[in-house]
């Protein structure tokens, strides 16, 4: 049976790495106000960032999709790990050692599938580069050479060379305890006639890192004219690579793609190091496979999506990089950023632009790009013969919808006077109201993307009998019960002891009755200490109630200056208020109903309450917080 971890461990590894760096990893993170930090949520698709971090908190949560929790709860969910995996691998990155109970501490049963894994290929890397050195890999340092890649340039890319023999990293990788199961399930080895062999023999190696830089698989470039294999041999799809999903540099180039707010998109490993080391130090590729709408949603993230960042696509001048370009197309609706294109002269991919004409050449061909949707237009209007009605005619139907899909207004009807003198078309009005047409009609069908979705009639509604009142939790008349859970969640020491003294039932809002009776579960304002939000959230009833608990602890504060005492104290005196006036009002229905029917002494009990509760409002509101 599996050890488990050791609870002291879990919490020094919880207080070691801290969320706003993990998540980082992952996307692009910038100033909220508050000390709080948001960006494009990365568990659904949104124009505008609703994804919010709260570093001194150790809590995220978007306010789009509701998804929220702890440093812990985010690796898992983004890398689908277990508890103890995740554990593990924050443990890895902190430096801990952890100690693991009811048996004792042995790795190679005790971790997780993903761990295992994760950790044969960054034993892999490790011989692959090391190979790179011997006698056998001369023809892989020769390639590079050829390329203008030295030393130096293949360490920083981790760039290795797999030996030719049958087995060699089978063997290094058993030496190092793993099984033949793991070995085949990670794609690094396959079956043989008489076990497990290299999947990847006599070849260059290229690590491929997922966005937080562990190696999840390789690309292979055959180097021998007696390689049967393909050009290139990528690994195969396993429980850590799928290749719709990665993206070759992102782990290099995400803080200037995240700086720059450019992304510039390239063909292959060679053509990613030729820009990086040529200053294009945003630069990534694919694996294998075309840019498609995974690959968007990463670097939408890392960008931060918006329209003042761009994305630039790089392709060879020749036909399968004009196709390539207009597949590209398909998918830049998907962005809220610029789309470009700069092709190579010449039919040169940036490799060997680099090597042609040197750095300043790669540069400058970023610097020479051009709308995407620009060379889109020019690609279809050039499959027409322009001198006939007829050919000009089908050259409008088949751009037009190209220009009609451009987000911006008035870059799409600059652009539609362009068409109509591209295509030597005097009457510009018609060409305008064609595309202005098409444009209209991909909104009502949906087909402009996010921006203009299809509203579908609302379904008849099921009447149900009611069950709790469907409390609007933003509403301006719960705005100080908000307003005051947040400051005990955030800054209990402002709202603490009298924070301790409310009732749950003086937060009138079920759900916020919920949150204040965890938060008296979890020891009150009073015992707020490092693991106090830990506590609060375990002591939630139930999901709801928990994420409510996330929400509130990283929602930042109505106030644009630095919470004090008096901003404290002036939503305990509003919440306090809000619960005396609700007793009140039914203090005097009550009295109403018993005037008919009520005893003596039933109707003394409740004036005189009445009586108090009038008299205590009266003092809150000249006292404020002195009368709580």
């Amino acid at each position: 049976m599996a050890g488990r971890i050791n609870d002291d461990d879990i919490k020094a590894v919880r207080n070691a790495v801290p969320i706003d760096a993990v998540v980082s990893d992952y996307l692009q993170l910038r100033p909220a106000g508050g000390g709080q930090l948001k960006g494009l949520c990365p568990f659904h698709d949104e124009k505008s960032p609703s994804f919010h971090v709260s570093p001194a908190k150790g809590f995220y949560h978007c306010f789009g999709c509701q998804e929220g929790g702890d440093t812990v709860d985010f690796v898992m969910k983004m890398e689908h790990l277990s508890f103890s995996e995740t554990i593990e691998r924050l443990a890895a990155q902190a430096g801990i050692t952890l100690r693991y109970e009811e048996g004792g501490y042995n790795p190679g049963r005790q971790q997780g599938e993903r761990t295992r894994l994760v950790e044969a290929h960054r034993h892999a890397a490790q011989f692959y580069a090391e190979q790179l050195g011997g006698a056998e890999a001369e023809i892989g340092r020769r390639f590079l050479a050829e390329r203008g890649f030295d030393q130096a340039a293949a360490e920083h890319f981790g760039v290795g060379y797999s030996p030719a023999g049958w087995d060699h990293l089978t063997r290094f990788l058993r030496g190092k305890g793993f099984s033949d199961k793991e070995l085949i399930l990670s794609g690094l080895s396959q079956d043989g006639r008489r076990g497990p062999i290299d999947r990847f023999r006599g070849r260059l190696m290229w690590p491929i890192r997922d966005i937080t830089g562990e190696v999840v698989g390789f690309g292979a470039r055959k180097l021998r004219d007696d390689d049967n294999g393909p050009k290139y041999l990528n690994t195969p799809e396993t429980p850590l690579y799928r290749k719709s999903q990665v993206l070759y540099g992102i782990d290099l180039a995400k803080k200037d793609i995240g700086k720059q707010s450019r992304a510039v998109v390239v063909e292959g490993y060679t053509d990613v190091m030729a820009c990086h080391l040529a200053g294009v130090t945003t630069a990534i590729a694919t694996c294998g496979t075309a840019f498609g709408g995974d690959h968007v949603k990463i670097l939408r993230r890392v960008l931060m999506d918006n329209s003042r960042s761009e994305v630039v696509f790089t392709f060879d001048g020749d036909a399968a990089g004009q196709k390539a370009a207009l597949r590209a197309f398909e998918d830049d609706q998907k962005f809220a950023a610029r789309t470009s294109i700069a092709v190579s002269p010449g039919g040169m991919d940036p490799c060997d632009l680099r090597l042609a004409k040197g750095d300043e050449a790669v540069l400058q061909l970023v610097e020479d790009r051009s709308p995407l949707f620009e060379f889109a237009i020019r690609s279809f209007v050039t499959q027409h013969n322009l001198d006939t009605a007829e050919g000009r005619s089908a050259a409008l139907e088949e751009s037009a919808p190209i220009v009609a899909r451009i987000k911006d207004p008035s870059i799409r009807h600059e652009y539609a006077v362009r068409l109509a003198g591209l295509l030597g078309i005097l009457d510009e009005t018609f060409v305008v109201r064609r595309v202005g047409q098409l444009a209209r009609f991909a909104r009502e069908r949906g087909a402009g993307g996010p921006q203009h979705p299809v509203r579908e009639p609302a379904p008849m509604p099921v009447r149900e009998a009611p069950r709790t009142p469907a409390w609007n939790l933003r509403g301006r008349d719960l705005q100080a019960q908000r307003e005051l859970l947040k400051l005990a969640l955030q800054y209990p020491q402002l709202v603490s002891p009298t924070f301790d003294a409310y009732e749950p039932h003086e937060f009138i809002a079920a759900p916020f009755t919920s949150v204040r009776a965890a938060i008296q579960q979890a020891g009150g304002v009073a015992s707020a200490d490092d693991d106090f939000l830990a506590r609060v959230r375990d002591a939630a009833p139930d999901d709801g109630v928990r994420s409510l608990v996330t929400e509130l602890a990283v929602e930042p504060l109505l106030t644009r200056r630095d919470p004090d005492e008096l901003y404290a104290g002036k939503q305990l005196v509003a919440v306090r208020q809000q619960a005396v006036g609700y007793r009140i009002r039914e203090v005097r229905a009550l009295l109403q109903r018993m005037s008919a029917h009520g005893s003596q002494e039933e109707l003394a009990a409740a004036t005189n309450e009445l009586w108090v509760l009038q008299q205590y409002d009266r003092s809150l509101r000249e006292a404020g917080p002195d009368a709580l």
